[in-house]
């Protein structure tokens, strides 16, 4: 990571540069649509379907509802259900056929079945927020508006242009810096370059033609293709394994949350689930049974309580479940998975209960976990998953000093990582990103997601001789569905 540069970023330069460079890149699916029609309702529809959705799908479900709806009457007479299979499979599109249903009749009775200008008005739209508003506003009417998506806010915090924690805060930030005139196509440039170059994870900086002017803030880029350290072989990216890992608090309720469309997004290669809280026969066949993958699943004895499960597109050697200990395996917390070369220990902790009441069986059941690893680390990696129930370390919670005897972050709990990673044990989101308020769970409470008050406390770690095989860690912040994020590894 570079150094920071004192001197302020050269925002001019910039835009000049990446407006050559992203000609070549594909277009972003709502420009695409604006340049094939004028209709603010259709580009409105269109950045609706967008979100957190890949432009092809997104392109392919304009398509179909396009070619059967072309003005908000149109879009009235068709049925929910009837639309979820017109746009399926853009992410979440169970909810966004609903505000899709909804929209006619929001836009008849408030603004005469026209589309709104602005973007306080587009705002009380249903399933339209502020980066949607803001996008329709400068693409449907050519009016200035800074639509500020992740790529956006993260590419402009890279560059340090903007010191800021939210896409709001991005926004409000760049209204008063950004010049006017890159106010309409900031958002088409730094998507298509967020998607093609400035990569979330693992940026592509040694091709990027802002290089020399770039600080590259809080940015761990990719490592060259071809390029390695004398005298070790090449890595193939093609070996890389991705593995997810979700506490779904429930997954019944994370099913009508959009799991199956974060699934897809996430694309992993092993999906760990904890606190799954339902038996197989209690789920739909067809999330019991993903295409393309085996499933595993270790419910609780007791119904409607913990429970792990995992899906592999590789069929494991073997499939151990618990720890060979009554005590704590009624509850399904801990399922390992044996591969050719590693263990996947997907791990469910307990949480110590508010007053510490459950703590001595927390620390009795940390203390068999590290026993159980420390036997598998003897035979080969071992890569564990899940929620922990506990904050490392202050910058891993929005609160510690008020936290510091509470359930997840006492004493004894961060003993116990602190003898893990003593251990040698890697924890791997820290090897790769340093930075506060990053983190994987929310209370329901107080708006706490929205204001990231939040804990760290879903990891992976990895054995300590196996530490050269992680290639990337990440928090998927953006997956909604339950009080937890995802949480991914990438792993040779």
């Amino acid at each position: 990571m570079k150094e920071e540069k004192n001197k302020e970023f050269p925002i001019d330069l910039a835009v000049e540069r990446l407006e050559q460079e992203v000609k070549g890149y594909d277009v972003p699916v709502v420009d695409l649509v604006a340049a094939q029609t004028k209709d603010p309702f259709k580009i409105l529809v269109a950045t609706i379907l967008s979100a957190r959705t890949k432009d092809e799908v997104t392109a392919a479900a304009c398509r179909r509802l396009f070619k059967r709806v072309a003005t908000p009457a149109d879009l009235e007479a068709i049925p929910a259900p009837e639309l979820e299979k017109i746009i399926y499979p853009v992410g979440f599109f169970r909810n966004k056929a609903k505000h899709l249903s909804r929209l006619p009749g929001v836009l008849r009775d408030q603004f005469e079945s026209k589309i709104p200008d602005d973007v306080e008005s587009l705002t009380r739209l249903p399933g339209v927020g502020r980066k949607t508003a803001n996008l329709v506003v400068a693409v449907a009417f050519g009016k200035p508006a800074i639509c500020v998506d992740t790529h956006v806010h993260r590419i402009m915090n890279i560059w340090g242009y903007v010191r800021t924690s939210t896409p709001l805060e991005t926004e409000m930030a760049l209204r008063d810096k950004l010049p006017q005139q890159y106010w309409l196509t900031i958002n088409s440039i730094l998507v298509a370059f967020g998607q093609g170059t400035c990569k979330p994870v693992r940026p592509h900086c040694d091709r990027c033609v802002l290089l020399d002017i770039c600080p590259q803030l809080g940015v761990t880029p990719r490592k060259v293709p071809g390029k390695s350290k004398a005298g070790e072989k090449k890595k193939d990216r093609s070996m890389v394994k991705k593995m997810v890992s979700w506490n779904v608090n429930g997954l019944r309720a994370a099913l009508q949350k959009g799991f199956l469309d974060a699934f897809r997004e996430l694309d992993a290669d092993i999906f760990a689930l904890q606190e799954i809280k339902a038996l197989p026969d209690q789920l739909p066949e067809n999330v019991v049974h993903i295409d393309g993958y085996h499933s595993y699943w270790y419910p609780a004895q007791k119904k409607g309580y913990a429970g792990t499960a995992v899906y592999t597109r590789h069929e494991p050697l073997q499939v151990i479940y618990g720890l060979d200990n009554h005590d704590f395996d009624h509850e399904g917390r801990v399922l390992t998975l044996e591969f050719d070369d590693f263990f996947l220990v997907n791990i469910y902790f307990p949480n110590a209960q508010p007053g510490l009441k459950r703590l001595e069986y927390k620390m009795d059941f940390n203390r068999a976990v590290r026993n159980f690893m420390d036997r598998l680390a003897g035979k080969k990696s071992v890569v564990l998953c899940g929620d922990l129930n506990v904050a490392h370390k202050p910058i891993d919670l929005a609160n510690p000093k008020s936290n510091e005897k509470n359930p997840g972050y006492s004493p004894e709990e961060r003993s116990w990582m602190n003898e893990i990673t003593g251990a040698g044990y890697v924890d791997t989101f820290r090897k790769f990103n340093q930075e506060p308020e990053q983190y994987t769970w929310w209370s329901y409470r107080f708006a706490a997601r929205a204001k990231n008050i939040g804990w760290r406390i879903d990891y992976f770690l990895v054995d300590p001789a196996s530490e050269e095989r992680v290639v990337g860690a990440a928090i998927h912040d953006d997956i909604l569905g339950s009080d937890h994020c995802p949480v991914s590894l990438e792993f040779r």
